[in-house]
């Protein structure tokens, strides 16, 4: 994802959403009303699927619907708006999904299966930049069959299509509402999923309402949810302890992990604070058209300096581990690749990789960084960065940093030497943790060129229907990226999140790419 970036993760990356509560009986006994108020740091970057492909998906996952969900007990998609799905060949590139009846938007007009086509066709028409349609670009046509049939023709085998539809990259959207050729305008959304969006301040809240002409697999366990976002962490913790909201999720710094934790240890249980393994990468992109970072003995140089176990013990107190892949620990088809190759940081190493490259003057870069992205920590990331390369004699390093918006659309030009990023699996297989980063057209904007990797490696691991089997495949394109070091990991996220005591249904609220399900949340004290 995106950016989404975000999303699912180390603490200082974790963008809260933090729920606080509304719940309160009416006279006389009458039904309560379940709400819950959520913190995050993480605001939506475009409420049309169409153009975010970024933490965004924290809001598409709870009011738009999709053919297909990973469910909360696995890791393989089942049908969502769908009633079933399947592949009708044994190539992998034919899939058809027949619609469940009955649905309809918030809108009141019919999802049908016209209403699916023109989804994904005016994503892959759009073609925003800051958009998803790179996750389609192996979508040949969309056709349609009656009023409830789909059918999706591919361009190559894909095996992990299923998983595509899962994502808010293929939300589904009215095609009274959400034009072909253009963006949907203003702070409404109209979907079908389990909420509907009730109202909208951009960077300041998200009003969501129980959707009842809902027809999917999740259940409600609340009527509403308020999302509050924040630029800063300590505002929101603040208005946790304070009872203003009910979680944090996303945006918690370390030093609050540690709080937190600190706490706890002492007796105070005000709060509990639940850890999980989160799927979040923070990684360097190196721009092939800056002239020091289009040279492979810089990058490798950097690679074999970046001490992975300081930045995670100093700024992040430890909660994050150190990354030697793009593929992250748990994800199937994980190796330590930069490891194997790199070893621990060397500087002898790193200056002979220089000197038998010719460069013998000092290295300048900018480094570059979203400022209001990825928590309060990322600066001291950076800084760290800074001094680690500096403290080598071999680089001279500026850093610098913009707001997400101008930052996004800074790195999309092309304008930066090199800069940072964060991804949040968009579905939980090896794939996405590489082909979203490769190729002339790419998430990142930086043209990485491998015919190996584009052509070989990756559309063989697609004709796996059996995704173990795709292991080594996968274990020779971390190989290459190794070597190539055109994006270097650095650390791997946890999540945190942080609620009241009365919140339940934590647990549960977190899918396979560690976002949240807010309909999962609810006061022990309401059932």
């Amino acid at each position: 994802m995106f950016d989404r970036n975000g999303l699912l993760r180390a603490a200082a990356t974790i963008l809260p959403l933090a729920l606080v509560t509304g719940c309160s009986a009416l006279p006389g006994g009458g039904e309560e009303e379940h709400s819950i108020v959520v913190g995050t740091t993480s605001a939506p970057s475009s409420l049309d699927p169409a153009a975010a492909w970024d933490g965004s998906w924290e809001l598409y996952r709870n009011i738009y619907q999709t053919l297909m969900t990973v469910p909360n007990s696995g890791t393989s998609p089942e049908a969502d708006a769908a009633k079933r799905c399947g592949f009708t060949d044994a190539a992998s590139k034919v899939y058809r999904c027949v619609l469940r009846k009955g649905l309809t938007f918030s809108s009141g007009k019919p999802l049908d299966a016209e209403a699916v086509k023109h989804s994904f066709d005016r994503t892959t028409s759009i073609e925003s930049p800051s958009g998803p349609s790179a996750l389609l670009a192996n979508l040949d046509e969309v056709v349609t069959k009656g009023d409830r049939t789909v059918v999706f023709r591919l361009k190559k085998s894909d095996a992990t299509f299923p998983y595509i539809l899962s994502t808010p990259a293929t939300s589904l959207v009215d095609p009274d509402e959400y034009p072909t050729a253009s963006l949907h305008p203003g702070d409404t959304a109209i979907g079908s999923g389990p909420y509907t969006l009730e109202s909208y301040q951009q960077g300041k809240r998200a009003e969501l309402v129980k959707n009842p002409d809902y027809k999917g697999p999740a259940e409600l366990r609340n009527d509403s949810v308020t999302i509050r976002y924040y630029s800063r962490s300590a505002r929101m913790v603040s208005d946790l302890k304070a009872g203003r909201i009910d979680l944090t999720y996303r945006g918690l710094t370390p030093g609050q992990v540690s709080a937190f934790q600190e706490a706890s240890s002492s007796g105070d249980n005000s709060v509990d604070l639940s850890e999980m393994t989160g799927s979040e990468v923070h990684f360097l992109v190196f721009n092939p058209q800056d002239e020091q970072a289009a040279k492979p003995a810089v990058r490798r140089a950097i690679a074999q300096l970046v001490d992975r176990t300081e930045l995670v013990r100093d700024v992040y107190d430890r909660t994050a581990d150190p990354l030697y892949s793009m593929v992250p620990t748990g994800v199937t088809g994980h190796t330590n690749a930069f490891l194997d190759r790199y070893g621990h940081p060397d500087e002898k190493k790193a200056r002979h990789t220089l000197r038998d490259a010719g460069i013998t003057d000092k290295v300048e870069l900018t480094l570059w960084y979203a400022e209001d992205r990825y928590g309060d920590s990322t600066r001291r990331e950076f800084a760290e960065l800074e001094q680690q390369l500096e403290d080598s004699g071999l680089f001279d390093i500026t850093v610098k940093s913009r707001a997400w918006d101008d930052f996004q659309q800074g790195y999309l030009k092309g304008d930066y030497p090199v800069f940072g990023r964060g991804w949040s699996a968009d579905f939980p297989d090896a794939d996405n943790y590489i082909t979203p980063f490769v190729g002339e057209d790419n998430a990142m904007g930086t043209p990485y060129r491998n015919r190996e990797l584009t052509e070989e490696l990756l559309p063989s691991s697609r004709k796996q229907s059996d995704r173990g089997a795709a292991g080594q495949a996968f274990a020779k394109a971390q190989k290459l990226m190794a070597r190539d070091v055109r994006l270097l990991p650095l650390w791997q996220g946890k999540v945190y999140i942080a609620s009241e005591k009365d919140v339940a249904g934590v647990e549960w609220a977190i899918d396979s790419s560690v976002i949240m399900r807010m309909w999962e949340l609810y006061k022990k004290s309401s059932w």
